[in-house]
């Protein structure tokens, strides 16, 4: 970072998040207020307990520790190194800090001013989403109009859905509490105990009211040694009164009792007193297992991870997360955009793990810069489960005397990601569209080459081709090289209907998913026979439809299917509600695979319609409506009839 120019701040920011996700106007005015600080090695930049000064802190070289103190020890929580930010949490929840911030490794700092990135996070939902994925975890965002704090995702979204973050969750009390009488003894509370595999039992009256509780602690401290016998009645060693709750309490607020009374444990009971029956238990243990099961927690630990093998553990419990949010009805688009944080961050530590490996292996980096782009469902933000791959990789063009060098060094480190992918539990692509092929491992201008080729000579092939790689994102690496052939792909498609013809065409492929007589269409022969595909006849011609539109309206940077469809409804209004009900429709698809996926253990793909109920035949059918409609549209719009 040489050049501290307010353009080099811009351009440093915006390689890492949340920087990445701001437009051009609030990241450079954010800039342009930035200070850079040097700070020596040792130097404590701010304390836990202290209140916020103002600014958020990005490393921009060096290193700095995290610590939390307790009880006089001091332990280390987090290391930020290059492009991470801290400081955040606390003045978002406009609290002192949590934590200590000391140098570990000479650093330069990048302060920014938390007034305008507070700004920007109000306005930008791409923001607003990263910190929700990223700070979910041990901040709330307070709102002055409320005496009580809200969690953030309380917040009204672009979507017009509610969310609820983990601390805001109420906890499960669907477990039936293990209880015994007054007049059981210890010996009998503790073989309880151990037939129900729990750590503690409620102590109950007749009317099952709580009068006490025991735990292990309790058997450890005093039985164990001798001070009470196990013949002596429970109520001898038993913790009382009993602290107690109302079954809807919040996960935070669990916390803030546990710190509050000191305790472990809290009692469920029907109206959160000790005057009615027990329903529940809540531990320190089920807090950690909520805890563990939060989309931050996975980050932290994918970025943490040293070996591959470390990384399939973690996207099961992802599954789980993905379950709970898909039970719970929580908008799509949110999942959408929390499973997909998860993805790319797996993606960039593989990609980190890969170039290391490389370099430790005597692999020289050529001077040439790459971007790996993900493609399809994946570019789409689109993908749930852990399909099959879809990836590309750009390198810079340079001298030809070290291209064949340049990709070779490329097609090493993609072939090692797509390999470490199909470890995580991402198939290879069938029809090997991966960045590990040499087909698809190009230079900047050999991409060009492509893409003119696609385009101006269009064939089935090169449509084919289209429908995956028009659905491009950048996941890492230098985001000039995309800019680059995003523009020369938009010089291309000017004044281009021959080619959307053949694209529109190709949307047509796909029938409607209903037969004449309203039944869902199967597979007729094949491994799948009887099965209804449900990517292929349903989601494809809705995916088809959105890029043939998003293409045609040049919508730069638009890759979802659904924000497609809501960038027509302002641009095509006349067709506005059939634009609204195809992004409900294919949200309800999304959602609907990714159960049946998670159901069966496989890509949700593939199902047997005569399994549903009739209510799920009838839904489904409901969904298929806007297909024939969209269908009916593109012909219209680009004239298929007379081709």
């Amino acid at each position: 970072m040489d050049n501290l120019s307010p353009a080099a701040i811009s351009r440093f920011l915006r390689a890492y998040p949340p920087f990445d996700l701001f437009d051009r106007v609030h990241l450079n005015q954010l800039a342009e207020q930035v200070v850079i600080e040097h700070r020596p090695a040792g130097e404590t930049i701010f304390s836990q307990g202290e209140k916020p000064g103002g600014q958020i802190y990005v490393v921009g070289e060096g290193a700095v520790d995290l610590y939390r103190n307790e009880a006089g020890e001091r332990e280390l929580v987090d290391r930020c190194d290059e492009g991470e930010i801290f400081g955040l949490r606390a003045l978002l929840a406009e609290d002192a800090y949590a934590l200590t911030a000391i140098v570990a490794e000479a650093a330069q700092l990048l302060a920014v001013p938390a007034t305008i990135f507070r700004a920007a996070a109000e306005t930008s939902p791409k923001v607003l989403l990263y910190i929700t994925a990223n700070f979910a975890s041990g901040w709330q965002w307070r709102k002055a109009a409320s005496a009580k704090s809200t969690s953030f995702l309380e917040r009204e979204q672009p979507t017009g859905h509610s969310y609820q973050l983990l601390e805001v969750q109420s906890i499960d009390s669907s477990k039936s509490p293990v209880v015994c009488s007054l007049q059981q003894t210890i010996q009998e509370a503790a073989i309880i105990m151990t037939g129900s595999q729990v750590g503690s039992i409620i102590i109950v009256d007749d009317r099952r009211h709580p009068m006490g509780i025991l735990t292990d602690k309790d058997l450890r401290i005093k039985v164990a040694t001798g001070r009470e016998s196990i013949t002596a009645p429970v109520s001898a060693i038993m913790s009382s009164p009993v602290h107690t709750v109302h079954p809807s309490i919040t996960v935070a607020d669990v916390q803030m009792e546990m710190v509050k009374h000191r305790i472990s444990h809290l009692c469920l009971t029907e109206d959160g007193t000790s005057t009615t029956p027990v329903v529940g238990v809540f531990t320190e243990h089920d807090l950690l297992i909520l805890q563990g099961n939060n989309p931050a927690v996975f980050m932290r630990e994918i970025k943490r991870a040293k070996r591959v093998a470390e990384l399939p553990p973690i996207l099961v419990r992802v599954e789980n997360l993905l379950k709970q949010y898909l039970h719970q009805e929580v908008a799509i688009s949110y999942v959408a955009s929390i499973i997909t944080e998860i993805n790319d961050t797996l993606l960039r530590q593989l990609i980190r793990l890969a170039e290391k490996h490389l370099a430790d292996t005597g692999w020289n980096r050529p001077e040439a810069a790459f971007c790996w782009l993900g493609l399809g469902s994946e570019g789409r933000k689109e993908r749930l489960l852990r399909t099959d791959q879809d990836n590309a990789l750009i390198f810079e063009d340079g001298p030809v005397s070290v291209y064949q060098e340049t990709k070779e060094y490329y097609l090493q480190l993609a072939g090692m990601v797509n390999e470490s992918l199909h470890t995580c539990g991402f198939a290879y692509c069938p029809g090997e569209m991966m960045a590990g092929n040499r087909k698809w491992c190009l230079s900047l201008k050999e991409w060009k080459q492509r893409f003119t080729s696609w385009i101006l000579e269009p064939n089935p092939q090169s449509v084919l081709h289209c429908t995956v790689f028009f659905d491009y994102r950048l996941l890492q690496g230098m985001e000039p090289l995309l800019r680059q052939l995003t523009g020369h792909i938009n010089d291309l498609l000017a004044d281009q209907e021959i080619f959307f013809i053949h694209l529109a065409k190709s949307t047509m492929e796909n029938p409607p998913p209903l037969t004449f007589f309203r039944d869902i269409m199967v597979e007729r022969s094949g491994e799948y026979k009887n099965q209804f595909d449900i990517k292929k006849r349903a989601m494809t011609p809705m995916i088809d439809t959105a890029r043939v539109l998003a293409l045609h309206n040049r919508m730069a940077g638009v890759s979802s299917t659904t924000q497609r469809f809501r960038e027509m409804i302002e641009r095509d209004p006349g067709n506005g509600d059939l634009y609204r009900e195809a992004i409900e429709a294919y949200e309800m698809l999304m959602r609907f695979r990714s159960l049946q996926g998670l159901k069966n253990g496989d890509s949700g793909r593939y199902f047997d319609p005569a399994e549903l109920s009739k209510m799920e035949r009838i839904l489904l059918r409901n969904i298929f409506r806007p297909i024939q409609e969209l269908q009916s549209l593109l012909k219209t719009r680009f004239r298929l009839a007379f081709f």
